[in-house]
């Protein structure tokens, strides 16, 4: 087919596609064909023809999408069912404020610097510190920081230094210092002023009534809103109370004459210092609350005469404005959750967002949610049940659940009674605010209420991050969510907060806490309020706010991100929900309680409350005495795919690292005793006799390894039959690889550079059975180009291999398990069967293959560690991981000693000398197929032959006769092949 553009014919090969938008769609390799050269800025396409000329193509801007249409065509479309919606379109490219091209701010360009000149005036209100009577000075051991956090805090202290707003202290006081991340990514320097909030006067300084500030603003129509650059360094400290601000770092100690963020009294000090500053202007045009100015009037040139007022007594009090965060001449502000305009007042949308876009109920929990919400509030709707009644019906045990029409009637009813203004009360300053929080895996919810009435509700989805956050995280993000979005209520309010996780309760004496804690302490500090228990059914509000959505991703997200090649990546994050069930199941063992309590006031207690809200003993989750629980955990560790059936002793050392209950190992002896598959795939282990020779323990990861094959195993439908079996001597890893018995020594050795070689690089020395495939040139060529050194077992002696012969074992064991209990080919579980043997404690490291090679634990869904926050850099991390190989060299030889004490025990040293003539006798379990012979009858003794040669302690080589050429000559002296000494004749 051909294109004609522009009376130029050329050459496409076309596919018909339902696309109504387009007539042609031309792909990379035409455009490439015929050298396109495209001109966005001048719309403009250049195609080179067949005979060599240049067409150029001006694009007709008028066909552009999207295009107009009239009303005709457009109903045309309805009817034949065409969507449509009603958009409002805004250019959503931000053009940059200037202080230049605002009117009467241009003239006040000094009032909003990039930075604060430096130490503020003296003012009329400074801050103070008053202490309870006979309080000593408090002095605080610096916290640890990691090395990026001390060189942060050397450039926030020499800034700061820089600035005056800090000097070199020698005050008894002293607080630690910590820091807390911006949304930015840079790292804010926060003092940590709780012990000395804890014996500060609280300053009663009265805060304005949020409803008499609203009333002032009648029949304004013009508005702007000033925020404080830094406000809080605007502010001088008493020189007197100077010393008392006093912290301490890991390079001096340090006093702020400045009022520094986290003390108690702050915000009221400040709001002190705006309305002794803007006292003439107060319910004037000026409405100040603690660092929020707004400035309103009547009409433009009112406006402003005002906003010259206001700058103007910015600058002669030397008070500094941030631009960036200020808006001016508006129509509508919001302000203090409310939205403020000409027409009056009117609640923020978002505050009861959450009740509107409630969607019907698709199922009787969603009702049950849904009902649980609104009859909370029954007493504020006249005839609640009578307007419910059709809803309520659908909870009914024998009622098949239909949403009818008379259900959603009485649904938006429902809605409407709820959202109107007997329910959202405007709030009294100086009564005490309730806070109902709630979080779950759809979302977070929280209510305000002030003497029983509802003042606002709140709820929102997780954002992606959030779903990774621990149950105690979760319930504490709830709590800060409630905080921020109603910060202009609470503000230096009395407050009570309620939430349906106990352990929140005992966050201020909490000892240890993660870097996101510490951040949310810092502002939790600048509230009065008291954290209470709400059992979960009866925080009916908060619960429902935060489950009303969609309930498809419980316990994982999904985030989707376009790239700009259109492209689409999706990242999978997923949470332990197991050990949150742990946590909540702790509440309801009064053993447990006690211990949690005891630990509260003796820091001296091998138990504690773990940042997550856990009780630990020890580092270990303490699992509550639930036989539920508890075999749910033992199922988990024996019988999961991550895991697969080890022994009892394997399986207590992986589950002590991380859990801890009265009885564990009796408990885990137990259950491993009565597993039935256990009982029909394992086999029971005899240690045999003869001296044991123990070889050396490599000086590094994968230096020196051992392989063999297992062969003989069901043809899977990948068309393997065999699993090659590899495996580290130093940290025991292991890997198994599927392979077919006939695969060619090229495949094998593609296979060996691909999976090891790759991986660990190239070993000193293997260690292997006589298996051809090991002994023939070509392999043996490879290993010497690769600078191996090639170590053969004797002949008919697996033992000299006993590490890859002990790793088969399990690792037929392993897949019997799996066979037996997940059903299915044996290949599609090699990799969960090779995680679970790198993942299981070996008694002769004293941790696990994993642990030994990357020198830290896995995390596995039952074994759930969190990452440390202090990281290790450099020559430390050299020096450790030296000393981690040192201590698994050391456990190894100490394991190997005792193996050969052991094992000696029941041996003879046997030793022959050269010309010694002696039968060979031949294992059963081998054959003596090999040997030509066959039979029950058939002799258990072969020779006899002459020793010619002492190759080892334990190993010596026969002259054998012509037709065993083929056997290798070296035999080793054990219980199944072994050297019977005969008199000489």
């Amino acid at each position: 087919m051909s294109l004609m553009i522009r009376d130029h014919y050329f050459p496409a090969d076309l596919m018909l596609l339902p696309f109504d938008e387009f007539d042609v769609i031309l792909g990379m390799d035409w455009l490439t064909l015929h050298d396109a050269k495209i001109n966005c800025k001048e719309n403009v396409i250049e195609l080179k023809c067949e005979n060599g000329e240049t067409l150029r193509v001006e694009l007709d801007k008028s066909e552009a999408l999207p295009s107009v249409i009239s009303s005709m065509s457009a109903q045309r479309y309805l009817r034949k069912g065409y969507e449509a919606y009603l958009a409002y379109v805004i250019n959503t490219k931000e053009v940059e404020k200037k202080v230049e091209s605002v009117p009467v701010v241009c003239e006040f360009a000094d009032v909003f610097p990039e930075e604060l000149p430096g130490l503020p005036p003296v003012r009329e209100v400074e801050f103070g510190i008053d202490l309870i009577p006979r309080t000593d000075p408090i002095l605080i051991a610096p916290y640890r920081m990691a090395p990026s956090e001390l060189k942060e805090l050397k450039s926030q202290l020499q800034e700061l230094t820089d600035k005056g707003f800090v000097r070199p202290s020698f005050s008894p006081w002293g607080a630690p210092v910590l820091f807390v991340k911006k949304k930015d990514g840079s790292m804010r320097l926060c003092v940590d002023y709780r012990q000395l909030n804890k014996v500060t006067i609280k300053n009663k300084y009265p805060l304005p009534r949020i409803d008499d500030l609203f009333d002032q603003l009648k029949g304004a129509t013009w508005f702007s809103n000033i925020d404080f650059r830094s406000g809080y360094y605007q502010l001088r400290v008493k020189e007197s109370n100077v010393p008392k601000t006093a912290f301490r770092t890991r390079y001096s100690h340090y006093e702020f004459l400045v009022m520094p963020f986290g003390l108690t009294n702050a915000p009221t000090v400040f709001m002190d210092l705006m309305n002794s500053i803007f006292r003439p202007y107060l319910d004037k045009f000026v409405m100040v609350f603690i660092d929020d100015i707004l400035i309103y009037s009547k009409d433009d040139t009112e406006h402003a005469e005002h906003l010259r007022i206001v700058l103007q007594t910015l600058r002669d009090k030397q008070l500094y404005a941030k631009f960036s965060k200020s808006e001016f001449w508006l129509r509508e502000v919001g302000f203090l959750g409310h939205i403020v305009s000409s027409d009056g007042l009117r609640v923020d949308p978002s505050k009861i967002s959450s009740i509107i876009d409630w969607k019907p109920p698709k199922n009787v929990t969603e009702v049950r949610s849904f009902l649980g919400l609104a009859g909370y509030y029954r007493r504020f709707v006249n005839g609640f049940s009578i307007i419910a009644a059709p809803i309520t019906r659908l909870l009914r045990k024998d009622v098949k659940f239909e949403w009818t029409e008379e259900c959603q009637q009485s649904f938006e009813e429902l809605k409407k009674l709820l959202i109107e203004a007997p329910v959202l009360v405007q709030p009294e300053s100086g009564k005490e605010f309730v806070v109902y929080s709630d979080a779950s895996l759809n979302g977070l919810g929280c209510v305000l209420m002030q003497e029983g009435k509802v003042v606002a509700y709140a709820s929102r989805q997780l954002k992606p991050h959030e779903r990774n956050y621990p149950t105690h995280d979760l319930e504490l993000a709830a709590v800060m969510f409630a905080l921020k979005i109603w910060r202009h209520y609470l503000y230096g309010e009395k407050c009570r907060v309620y939430t349906d996780h106990e352990s929140l309760k005992y966050l201020m004496s909490q000892k240890d806490l993660n870097l996101r804690q510490r951040k949310w302490l810092e502002l939790l500090k600048d509230y009065e309020l008291v954290i209470d228990y709400h059992p979960g059914k009866a925080n009916v509000v908060a619960d429902a706010l935060s489950r009303k959505l969609l309930f498809a991703l419980r316990a994982m997200n999904t985030r989707l991100k376009v790239s700009a090649d259109g492209s689409i990546l999706a990242d999978l994050r997923a949470r332990p929900m197991f050990l949150q069930e742990i946590c909540e199941a702790q509440k309801n063992d009064q053993d447990l309680q006690a211990k949690r309590k005891q630990c509260e006031v003796d820091t001296e207690s091998d138990f504690r409350i773990g940042s997550n809200g856990c009780l630990m003993f020890k580092d270990r989750i303490c699992v509550p005495k639930n036989e539920e629980l508890i075999q749910k955990i033992l199922q988990k560790a024996h019988s999961g795919y991550f895991l697969i059936h080890p022994g009892s002793t394997k399986m207590y050392n992986d589950l002590k690292k991380m859990y801890w209950w009265n009885g564990m190992k009796r408990d885990i002896s137990e259950f491993v005793s009565k597993c039935l598959i256990c009982q029909q795939v394992k086999a029971e282990h005899q240690v045999p006799s003869g001296l044991l020779q123990p070889i050396m323990v490599p000086e590094w990861k994968w230096d020196r390894i051992t392989m063999d094959f297992i062969s003989g195993l069901p043809l899977t439908p990948g068309k393997k039959n065999a699993i090659w079996v590899i495996v580290d001597r130093l940290t025991k890893s292991a890997h198994f690889i599927p392979v077919r018995t006939d695969y060619s020594l090229n495949k094998l050795a593609e296979l060996y550079i691909r999976e090891i070689v790759r991986l660990h690089g190239i070993p000193l020395s293997i260690i292997s059975d006589r298996d051809p495939r090991f002994t023939s040139r070509f392999w043996q060529k490879l290993q010497e180009a690769l600078g191996t050194k090639l170590n053969f077992s004797t002949a008919f002696h697996p033992q000299t291999d006993g590490q890859s012969e002990r790793v088969i074992q399990i690792l037929e064991d392993m897949l019997r398990c799996c066979v037996l209990e997940f059903q299915g080919s044996w290949e599609r579980y090699l990799p969960l069967v090779e995680f679970a043997y790198n993942n299981s404690y070996q008694t002769s490291l004293k941790m696990a293959p994993y642990e030994a090679l990357y020198g830290r634990k896995c995390r596995t869904p039952l074994y759930w560690t969190e990452l440390k926050e202090n990281q290790i850099y450099g020559v430390d991390l050299i020096k450790e991981t030296e000393e981690k190989v040192k201590v698994i060299q050391d456990c190894l030889k100490a394991a190997s000693n005792r193996q050969k004490s052991y094992a000696d025990l029941k041996r003879k040293e046997i030793e022959y000398q050269v010309g010694d003539k002696v039968f060979l006798k031949v294992s059963p379990w081998k054959k003596v197929l090999r040997f030509g012979l066959k039979g029950k009858l058939s002799p258990r003794f072969i020779g006899p032959y002459e020793v010619i040669e002492k190759v080892r302690p334990v190993a010596y080589r026969l002259a054998l006769p012509p037709e065993l050429e083929k056997i290798h000559d070296v035999f080793h002296v054990s219980c199944y092949v072994g050297i019977v000494r005969i008199l000489h004749m």
